[in-house]
């Protein structure tokens, strides 16, 4: 039987449920945004403690620009917040921080915190942190299919999208369903686990679950379940 530590998978995760969390408690949406902060920090330290190599994290979409303009500057001030405070934890944990997606529709103060962060934390050669801000995968794939020069193979029109490697496990917090334009092209063979946890309450049991009903999953890209031999019967 597999556990856990036999097989450290690349995670992504999309952290939904902030603002029903905080409607059901009477509190403003903001206010499940900030205890949603909190859950990306336990969450990352368990990372790095479980021995994941990469985990990508769905911080804010291209389509969530359509939400009120309050409610978005003050994700932007709290994104900006989260990285400056959390730069020098992830200096000392060998936390090496990248954001993807489009970086030109950003305050250029964030962009910067962005920029400083990714600076700062480049020599880290633990867990990879990953976090997707103003991302679409069909952007992505987009841009990548007009670098192409010629017909590429799989893994060089990988290289050309964000470097984000393939997905071995993808998480949904908050009940729904739907991958939500989220690496559309490195989840193709990942194994999907959703779950009626809002992001606010995610918790390091409720990740090491997740990889360990990931461990107990087939996966057969395509191909036949793994069978034992039939040895036929000895005759006389």
């Amino acid at each position: 039987m597999k556990s856990i530590l036999q097989y450290r998978p690349n995670v992504a995760i999309i952290m939904d449920g902030n603002g029903r969390w905080a409607n059901a408690r009477g509190l403003p949406r903001l206010a499940g945004h900030h205890a949603g902060a909190d859950a990306v920090r336990r969450t990352v330290q368990a990372a790095a403690d479980l021995g994941i190599p990469a985990l990508t994290l769905y911080a804010f979409s291209s389509d969530n620009w359509k939400r009120p303009a309050a409610e978005v500057k003050g994700l932007m001030q709290l994104f900006r917040e989260f990285l400056m405070a959390e730069t020098p934890k992830c200096v000392e944990a060998g936390i090496r921080v990248e954001v993807i997606g489009r970086r030109d529709r950003l305050d250029p103060m964030l962009a910067a915190a962005i920029a400083q962060v990714e600076y700062e934390t480049s020599g880290g050669s633990g867990l990879h942190l990953r976090i997707a801000v103003d991302y679409s995968s069909r952007e992505s794939i987009l841009r990548a299919a007009s670098r192409c020069q010629t017909v590429p193979s799989r893994e060089e029109f990988s290289h050309l999208l964000d470097g984000v490697p393939d997905v071995d496990l993808l998480i949904r917090t908050g009940g729904e369903k739907r991958l939500s334009d989220f690496l559309l092209w490195e989840t193709a063979y990942a194994e999907l686990l959703f779950t009626e946890r809002m992001w606010p309450d995610f918790s390091r049991a409720d990740l090491e679950q997740a990889l360990d009903d990931f461990a107990h999953r087939e996966r057969r890209f395509g191909g036949l379940p793994a069978t034992k031999e039939v040895v036929p019967a000895s005759t006389v």
